[in-house]
């Protein structure tokens, strides 16, 4: 695992500090990687919407389509 090291305000090494014992952390840096993480997250969820927003229209989704997907959720 490499290493890294950032300069805070002090203001905002207060805030890490106080969510590390708040929220249970270990270290501030099992919080950063949790941040960096949501992000992460939150990019690739950002690129699959604009993906799908632009993409072809697929088959209309109705009663039938969730019966059918049901029957198969359930093995039958």
């Amino acid at each position: 695992m490499s290493t890294m090291n950032i300069s805070l305000p002090d203001s905002l090494k207060h805030f890490v500090d106080q969510q590390v014992t708040d929220r249970g952390y270990g270290t501030s840096s099992e919080y950063v990687r949790e941040l960096i993480r949501h992000d992460q997250d939150r990019q690739l969820l950002r690129r699959l919407l604009l993906e799908g927003a632009s993409s072809a229209p697929g088959a209309a989704v109705d009663d039938d389509y969730f019966a059918a997907l049901r029957k198969r959720a359930q093995g039958q």
